[in-house]
């Protein structure tokens, strides 16, 4: 008998909006909800925030490309505890809350494994968000530096300790 594994999507690229838009292909749940009509991920996932928060589509872009990054970055990197700080958050949750695309996300470069989210109640104030700002761009991603800098170390409270939580 022979077991094969998936092995999580490669990632070649480090571009945010062709990271999430390379998962389409493993929507498997509500696809009617997620893949009606001639949108991309990017696009759906942009248009959720416009609808659900008061922002223009490019400070949209911002986040969710921030946050795309940071979500990868978390999956690739469990061993390295990072969190973002309110702003880029907003993508996160963006992402965690379109549960069928958040599962394909987690298939696809988590190796299939479902990446929790566990906040605390209190937020840290250690000077996460920037550390996690930098070691992203240690690994490739074109930060926006403004979007981490607005938090600076007011950070989220997410535990990147628990297993396979952010």
């Amino acid at each position: 008998m022979t077991v094969t594994l998936d092995r999580p999507v490669s990632t070649r690229t480090r571009d945010p909006k062709e990271l999430l838009n390379a998962v389409q292909p493993r929507i498997e749940h509500l696809t009617i909800n997620v893949l009606d009509g001639d949108m991309t991920l990017w696009d759906r996932e942009v248009a959720l925030l416009l609808r659900d928060h008061t922002m223009v589509r490019d400070m949209a872009e911002r986040i969710l490309g921030n946050a795309v990054m940071y979500t990868i970055g978390c999956m690739e990197h469990p061993e390295v505890h990072l969190g973002v700080g309110k702003l880029v958050d907003i993508g996160v949750h963006q992402l965690i809350l379109d549960t069928p695309v958040w599962w394909a996300l987690c298939e696809a470069y988590n190796a299939g494994r479902y990446k929790h989210h566990a906040p605390f109640i209190e937020r840290r104030r250690d000077g996460l968000c920037l550390r996690t700002a930098d070691f992203l761009k240690s690994i490739g991603f074109d930060m926006d530096e403004e979007l981490w800098m607005i938090d600076g170390t007011d950070c989220s409270p997410c535990d990147n300790k628990v297993p396979d939580s952010h």
